[in-house]
């Protein structure tokens, strides 16, 4: 009788492992060697009311100032005078709603779609056909690349991105990844779209992921990972305790002061 219930603990200790195990793993229907295709051109699009740094250099710098923001120009002469750029020192340019960029010299690019690389190849074609510089090269970068990731992860935050292609696997681990609290097959992704906000729901577990038009997040998306129903449970039991607690403090109070009264 005693190994019998050894062996029906083994078998249930073992059952609550596999089954905890389910709960936290990532990708488990993918097998060791699967081949997953993913967009290799991927790339993150200008939006409107993004904000965007662009510089413009050339063989001889003093041609390219005034197409910079932060050009400074002699006010006697009205020639530009050459500056150094850093990160620190260019204006930001904003996407307006229509999706055009008001550039210097240049004026009024539609950006809205392109990549950086599309935005910098039209400038940098504009300045050549307008016969300002022969050999531009265009700079264009993100200002406002940030993703916000909440929820039950390690360190909840809004994170600032260096490239332009980043997957939700990656911004997990930016955030330390999840809890063990974390509802992998329930994370929401809150993308706006033309004024709205679409929320995404995927499932972590399976490769299916690769397939989700959210799996390569973009600039302002949030990601939300809900607590699973374990850490709703718990939550719910230590806010009972808490509140039977108080409850036994405040009678215990009251007692104590009836006998005061009392005596």
């Amino acid at each position: 009788m005693k190994d019998l219930r050894l062996f029906i603990i083994g078998i249930a200790l073992l059952l609550c492992s596999c089954n905890a195990q389910q709960r936290v793993l990532y990708l488990q229907d993918v097998q060791d060697g699967s081949v997953v295709d993913i967009p290799e051109d991927y790339q993150i699009r200008i939006k409107p009311l993004d904000q965007l740094t662009v510089v413009v250099n050339s063989k001889n710098p003093e041609l390219a100032v005034p197409f910079n923001s932060s050009s400074s120009y002699n006010a006697l002469s009205g020639i530009p005078t050459a500056s150094n750029f850093n990160s620190s020192s260019l204006q930001v340019l904003t996407v307006d709603e229509n999706g055009m960029l008001n550039l210097p010299v240049i004026g009024q690019i539609k950006c809205k779609g392109m990549t950086r690389a599309e935005l910098s190849q039209v400038i940098a074609n504009k300045i050549i056909e307008g016969g300002l510089i022969a050999d531009p090269n265009v700079n264009v970068r993100f200002a406002n690349m940030t993703i916000s990731v909440l929820g039950e992860v390690a360190r909840p935050g809004r994170f600032e991105i260096a490239k332009d292609r980043i997957t939700i696997l990656e911004a997990l681990a930016l955030a330390g990844d999840m809890t063990i609290y974390g509802n992998r097959e329930n994370v929401a992704v809150i993308r706006e779209r033309d004024g709205k906000n679409v929320v995404s729901v995927l499932d972590l577990r399976s490769k299916d992921i690769f397939d989700s038009p959210v799996f390569y997040l973009e600039q302002n998306d949030i990601v939300m990972v809900s607590p699973n129903k374990y850490k709703a449970a718990t939550a719910e039991i230590n806010q009972n305790r808490s509140f039977w607690i108080s409850l036994a403090s405040t009678a215990i109070s009251l007692a104590t002061l009836i006998v005061t009264l009392t005596r």
